[in-house]
């Protein structure tokens, strides 16, 4: 059988990983990166690096990346024009290219806080200083050229990002009764294969941890546990969200690695 193969845009926190799960599950994996510096590391774990940069205007050999099968999209959005219209010129670039398949990576932050449990992807208040990135979402989503599915990861842990180190002690947190909505590197892997690996298009998931500490205890566990002081956390909700992973569960029967956020804490270390 024919290897497939797998570009990576933006080989950072999460993409490196992400390509590096696909080299190891037999895909030919290409990776792209803003610095050259960068290509030894990705040629170590066998991908095929790419120096290719997108902010007012593509650089970089964009044709030849887009020579693939399936695109993985992990970039930091900004909501200047130049990005935007980058991004369009990407898309037209897509349109033009074997690329089939798009998986692009949002964030939960595109929902209002509403008080409540949101389970619904597509009917929703918007937070408004978020619409920028729903349009950007859109982008992708709406293309007929090509089959794209969004994943809306809620905070990222893991790796380099230990919630300990979060707050600072000097820091004062606000609204520390709220719900947290997070989500560990190993799972946000799993969910990418399990949707590549059944075919998962034109769907939009909800992608965060079973469980919903408050913010005060958690940070407070996450920050004692690493035998520093936590932050002074104001005991009150005021505003807040919760994220339901529930379309993961039942549509990619997907079984979380660290789906109760404190119990996982054990495995962050100073």
């Amino acid at each position: 059988m024919e290897q497939k193969v797998f570009s990576v845009l933006g080989c950072g926190w999460l993409g490196l990983p992400i390509a590096t799960a696909f080299v190891n599950n037999d895909f030919i994996v290409k990776g792209s990166t803003t610095t050259i510096s960068k290509h030894e590391t990705l040629l170590e774990l066998g991908i095929h690096p790419y120096t290719i940069t997108i902010d007012e205007e593509i650089e970089g050999n964009i044709q030849h990346f887009l020579q693939s099968d399936i695109l993985f999209i992990n970039v930091p959005f900004r909501k200047q024009k130049p990005f935007i219209n980058a991004y369009k010129t990407l898309v037209k670039a897509i349109e033009k290219s074997t690329i089939k398949h798009v998986v692009f990576i949002s964030s939960t932050s595109v929902y209002d806080d509403i008080n409540a449990e949101i389970t619904d992807t597509d009917n929703f208040k918007i937070n408004s200083a978020k619409k920028e990135l729903f349009d950007f979402e859109n982008l992708f989503k709406n293309n007929t050229h090509f089959n794209t599915t969004i994943i809306r990861f809620a905070g990222l842990i893991g790796g380099t990002r230990n919630p300990g180190s979060f707050f600072k002690e000097d820091k004062t947190v606000q609204n520390a009764l709220s719900p947290i909505n997070l989500i560990h590197l190993e799972d946000c892997i799993g969910i990418v294969q399990a949707i590549i690996a059944q075919k998962k298009w034109n769907i939009t998931y909800n992608a965060a941890a079973t469980t919903h500490p408050t913010k005060a205890e958690y940070y407070t566990k996450a920050t004692e546990q690493m035998g520093k002081k936590p932050a002074s956390f104001i005991k009150e909700l005021n505003n807040f969200k919760v994220i339901s992973n529930q379309k993961i569960q039942t549509d990619l029967n997907y079984q979380f690695v660290y789906p109760d956020l404190l119990e996982s804490l054990h495995i962050f270390k100073n």
